[in-house]
Formats: C-alpha cells, sequence, structure tokens
C-alpha cells in the first residue's frame, strides 16, 4: 500500500520534475512574479535585487563547495570505504539494510551533514551491491532523509550556533540562548524521535515489487592513493613524503585542540578545517591527498552554479519585502498554541526559496521573535520549529542533495518523488507534534 501511495509522487517527479538547475531558475520566476503581485516592486528592481543577491552567497558557496570536496574525500578514502563495506556486508534483507542505512546515517548527520550526505549514498551503493532487492533511488532518499532528520537536534546547525553567540543579531530582543534549550529543546528531541520512528516504518514497509526494484549496477571507486610514483627524483620524494603531511596534521590537531580549550565555538569554518586535517591524515601522502581532491572537485560543480542563483532569490525575497509578507499572512492568523505550527508551516514555504538556513533566518527571524513576544510564546521552541520545517522542506527543494545526486550519476526526478513521500509523511507528523507538545512541556 505505501509503494502503491509513493508511486504518486513519483509519477509527478518523472513528469514535471526537471534538472536541479533548472528547478532553480524556475523558482527564480515564481519568486520574480509574487514579489510584482505581493510587494508591489517594479520589474527593473527585482533586477537589480537579483543581481545584488547573486554575489551575496560568494562565501558561503565556497564554504559548501570545499566542504562538499574535503568531507567527499574522507568519506570515499579507502579506510572508510573498507569500513563501509564491511558495515554493508552485515544485513541480509532489504529491510535490514534499510535499517543499518537510517542508524549509520543519522549518526554521521550528528557529526556533520555535509559528511552524511556524501557517506549515505556511498553506503548505499556497497549496501545495493551486498542485498539483492534494495530499491537504490529509494535508499539515497532515505540516506538523505535521515541527514535532514538529524539537524533540528545538532549543536552546529546554524540558528542553534547563532542563537548561543553573545553578539548575534537579536540578541537586544532576546538574549543569548544556550545550546542546552534549542538542539535540546524536549519538543525538538520528541519530535525527531517521533519522524524517525516515522523514516524507519517507511523504509520497512515500503515493498516494492521484484519488477520494480532498481538496483544499483554501477562500479563504486574509490580514492585510492593513485598516481604515486617511485621516489626517482627529489620532487618523487616531497610528493610522497609522508612527513610533509604529518606535519601538517599536526599543526591542525595543536590549533584545534587550542581552539577548543580556549572556548572556542564549533563554527562552519573550524567543521571544514577538522575535515580538511581528518583528509591529510587518511591520505596521508601530499600526492594522494591533492589527487583525492580532484576527483571529488565536480560533485562541487552544480554548488558553485547553483548557490549564486539562490542567493538571487534570496536576495529579491529580502530586498523587496516578499519574506516579511509571506511570514506575516501565515503568522497572522496564529495564537498562542498554534505559533509553534505557523513557524514550521511558514519556515518550510520560504526554505523553498531561501534554502540557507542562517541565511533565512536573519529575514524571518525578526518576524517570528516579535510574533512570539506578541503571543508569550516560548521562543526557544520557536526556533526549534523554524529549523524542523527548514530541513523538512529540503526534501522538496534540491540543493543540498546535488552533490549525493552527482555521485551516483541519478538526475533529480529518479529521488524526487520517494523524497516528497518521506516529507509528506514527516509533515503529518511534525503538525501533530508541534500542535500538541509546547502545551505539554511549556
Amino acid at each position: 500500500m505505501l509503494w502503491k501511495f509513493s508511486k504518486r509522487f513519483q509519477f509527478a517527479a518523472d513528469r514535471f520534475i526537471p534538472t536541479s538547475f533548472v528547478f532553480c531558475v524556475m523558482l527564480t520566476f515564481i519568486v520574480c512574479i509574487l514579489a510584482l503581485v505581493l510587494t508591489g516592486i517594479g520589474a527593473l528592481d527585482l533586477v537589480k535585487y537579483w543581481y545584488d543577491g547573486l554575489w551575496s552567497m560568494l562565501t558561503f558557496a565556497f564554504q559548501m563547495t570545499i566542504m562538499v570536496v574535503i568531507t567527499s574525500a574522507v568519506a570515499k578514502a579507502p579506510v572508510m570505504e573498507r569500513l563501509l563495506s564491511k558495515i554493508a556486508k552485515a544485513p541480509k534483507t532489504p529491510k535490514q539494510a534499510y535499517l543499518v542505512l537510517i542508524v549509520v546515517t543519522c549518526i554521521a548527520a550528528y557529526i556533520n551533514w555535509a559528511f552524511a550526505t556524501i557517506l549515505a549514498p556511498i553506503l548505499s551503493m556497497y549496501l545495493s551491491k551486498n542485498v539483492k532487492g534494495c530499491h537504490f533511488p529509494f535508499m539515497v532518499a532515505v540516506g538523505y532523509a535521515c541527514m535532514l532528520l538529524i539537524q533540528p537536534i545538532c549543536p552546529s546547525i546554524s540558528v542553534v550556533a547563532l542563537l548561543a553567540s553573545p553578539d548575534h543579531f537579536l540578541v537586544d530582543k532576546i538574549g543569548v540562548i544556550p545550546v542546552s534549550e534549542t538542539a535540546l529543546n524536549p519538543v525538538g528531541l520528541v519530535t525527531v524521535g517521533a519522524l524517525f520512528v516515522t523514516t524507519v516504518l517507511i523504509a520497512v514497509f515500503m515493498n516494492p515489487s521484484k519488477e520494480e526494484v532498481i538496483e544499483f549496477t554501477g562500479e563504486i571507486h574509490s580514492n585510492a592513493a593513485a598516481n604515486v610514483v617511485e621516489n626517482k627524483t627529489a620532487a618523487d620524494r616531497m610528493n610522497n613524503s609522508r612527513i610533509l603531511m604529518g606535519i601538517l596534521v599536526l599543526a591542525g590537531i595543536v590549533y584545534i585542540i587550542m581552539h577548543f580549550i580556549g572556548g572556542g565555538s564549533l563554527t562552519l569554518n573550524l567543521v571544514i578545517f577538522i575535515f580538511l586535517v581528518l583528509a591529510m591524515l587518511l591520505y596521508k601522502t601530499p600526492i594522494a591527498f591533492v589527487n583525492a581532491i580532484q576527483e571529488n572537485m565536480s560533485l562541487a560543480t552544480q554548488v558553485m552554479i547553483q548557490f549564486p542563483f539562490y542567493g538571487g532569490i534570496m536576495g529579491i525575497m529580502a530586498s523587496s519585502g516578499l519574506t516579511q509578507v509571506l511570514a506575516d499572512g501565515l503568522i497572522g492568523i496564529a495564537n498562542g498554541r498554534t505559533i509553534y505550527m505557523f513557524s514550521y508551516l511558514s519556515a518550510s514555504i520560504v526554505n523553498l526559496f531561501v534554502p540557507s538556513q542562517g541565511g533565512q533566518w536573519i529575514v524571518q527571524g525578526p518576524v517570528l521573535t516579535q510574533a512570539a513576544q506578541a503571543l508569550n510564546a516560548h521562543i526557544p521552541t520557536i526556533a526549534t520549529s523554524f529549523m524542523l520545517g527548514d530541513e523538512a522542506t529540503n526534501l522538496l527543494q534540491p540543493l543540498y542533495i546535488i552533490p549525493a545526486l552527482a555521485l551516483v550519476k541519478m538526475e533529480l526526478k529518479d529521488a524526487w518523488g520517494m523524497m516528497a513521500f518521506i516529507w509528506f509523511g514527516w509533515f503529518i507528523v511534525t503538525m501533530i507534534s508541534l500542535l500538541i507538545l509546547p502545551g505539554i512541556f511549556f
């Protein structure tokens, strides 16, 4: 029954979902039309806002690009792939394979979302190779969903880290909110637990017929230390020097330790740096490290191309006032009991057009906190509701799954319908949760 129902979503994806870049362009047109209709902004002004926005995310785009490349290199390192290969040999049935995928991806996602985004499809490839009957596109969708699932309770997620900072832009209105009240918010923990169970049930009880199962048939290539030449010259010896890499790794470890001893937080740059040090450690020599990075550069192509366009969408949304209009429209019909549910809904809608949690909170956070204070609502739970909505609709807009799809050579339409089906299940569970739980805990 679940499989037949899910195929309705996949049917729509096959017919109407284009490639991810065209999807991005279509969202741009939709935002422009909404801005023209709802805000009264002129078309020439929209063009200017779009152009300004294109360059507003260059720093973040580079951070995401290098994170995707480095975490991909780590996930595909020979040591990691041997570990994943062993893990993939444990399950004997498709249901067991889905459970292994869910558990391993959730653990990886708590460490880092980009790492989990790349690790999940690699593990899916091994599982599909070892366990017959696994529907590979569905495995990719489930792995991606599990990465998103864990984010609202991660201490390093953008909004959690931002609100815990003593100088965040809303500190004068809501003060500093510690991680214990956001990432460990009981409403968030219970809701994520319910979503985890929902995802497991969907994965276990989805039973496509043998004729409909699509297994992974490609080859799995690890980033082995290829192209390492013999130490015939001084240049060769430097290229293959473990001492040089050892010094860099040692210096990196020393800095990381000093950073945390000194009370530093887990910033995005530090996360990237940790994986950079780990990649150098795993590949051991400069030439092997460079080869691994080069092999994974193609995975970041779509990120480099599309992030500026999403920045253009963000520029239109923020400068035209469309974000405020959409958020106000939803929040305006809320009350003290339903504000959390409407925070989730507003974040879900805005995230379709502004798929950057930090950027979205900048334009939407003031509206949500103002409404929360007016309705005497619990602000940390408002933030949790926002994060739940932001992460859930990443199943509908494709930006963050692009590297995973590139890794397994899949088109967006191959997995989008199944992602949308998972989102549908999450939506029902989360709406019920946010309507009931805040009244129990606060």
